[in-house]
């Protein structure tokens, strides 16, 4: 054996070296199980990797990192460089993107709440507040309208609802209080035990979060057209590490952003053209409310919840009334461009 390497050598392991220390490598905290609600960023990790190589990896992390109320937190620490959120778990840090969150805003369809969420995601007085805490908003996690599962007989009119314990945060928890119901805002995880031990009555949530968390297993009814509003959540990354990238890692990132978006959307249409077996295959009964029913709730909460948040968030100095009609604005082009 030779008492020296030769300067080849040498110069080939100090390349290799170089080579392991400038490997990218973050750790995303997102929650529950792999699911619908989590298939853009798996993509996205997906997509990054194959952009760069494997040089710039993302390790996914199903609650090992953080909790899912303390995940902003999380980010502003920089405890891991992206992660997954949703608005009404604390909606004092992240006041603007609860716009989306107003009930009966007329969103019909994934590809609608995608447009919305960009616009307001893209205002200024989003990107500071995120700034805050050290973190930029990447992309949202479009879902349905929620709807309720629930035990006993189905809760058909509004005089039903009164005194209902639902499981419902952000501004559909406002709107189930306006009708007389009492919601809860336990996280997504702790839904199925709330049920099962008779903390709440019914829970709201999109269909794949009725699978993945177990709530439709516990359920007698479904209803099919309630359609209050949605959450927003959204996926973000500390601003530290986004701007530590190099030119091309960055690239490689932003540049996957809306085809992740797009798979996220196609696997989600996929659960919901299934949803009907499922139900069946549960033994869940699919309920309809009435028309007038549905009217008389929008009333009731609709045009209050509006009217309190935009003057709630003009009184902090935040731009409400903008932001809600760049809301409104945005949806109609979008309807009117056939999405």
């Amino acid at each position: 054996m030779t008492k020296y390497l030769s300067g080849a050598a040498v110069c080939a392991i100090s390349l290799a070296f170089v080579s392991e220390a400038a490997a990218t490598e973050w750790n995303v905290s997102v929650w529950g199980k792999r699911r619908a609600f989590t298939e853009h960023v798996e993509k996205l990790a997906e997509l990054v990797s194959e952009k760069t190589g494997g040089e710039f990896t993302m390790n996914v992390s199903y609650g090992g990192l953080s909790k899912n109320r303390e995940n902003l937190d999380g980010i502003s620490i920089g405890a891991f460089e992206m992660a997954q959120f949703c608005a009404g778990y604390h909606a004092d840090k992240n006041r603007v993107v609860t716009v989306l969150e107003l009930p009966f805003l007329g969103v019909e369809n994934l590809e609608q709440e995608r447009a919305v969420s960009k616009a307001v995601y893209s205002h200024p007085a989003a990107a500071e507040e995120m700034a805050q805490w050290n973190a930029k908003l990447l992309m949202t996690s479009p879902m349905p309208q929620y709807n309720l599962v629930g035990t006993g007989e189905p809760r058909m009119t509004l005089e039903d609802m009164k005194g209902m314990r639902v499981r419902a945060t952000g501004g559909l928890g406002k709107a189930f209080e306006a009708v007389g119901a009492v919601p809860t805002s336990v996280t997504a995880t702790e839904a199925y035990q709330a049920m099962e031990s008779g903390v709440v009555d019914t829970v709201a949530f999109a269909q794949h979060a009725h699978l993945s968390f177990g709530t439709i297993n516990q359920a007698d009814w479904w209803t099919a057209n309630l359609n209050p509003g949605t959450v927003n959540c959204p996926v973000v990354v500390n601003i530290d590490a986004y701007e530590s990238l190099s030119d091309a890692e960055r690239e490689a990132l932003d540049s996957s952003i809306e085809e992740s978006l797009d798979h996220y959307l196609a696997n989600y249409g996929e659960l919901l053209e299934r949803w009907d077996a499922v139900l069946e295959e549960k033994g869940v009964k699919k309920v309809e409310i009435a028309p007038e029913v549905l009217e008389e709730f929008r009333a009731a909460a609709a045009a209050p919840a509006r009217d309190a948040w935009i003057a709630d968030m003009e009184a902090q100095g935040l731009p409400g009334q903008e932001l809600y009609d760049l809301v409104v604005k945005t949806l109609a082009d979008t309807k009117a461009g056939g999405s």
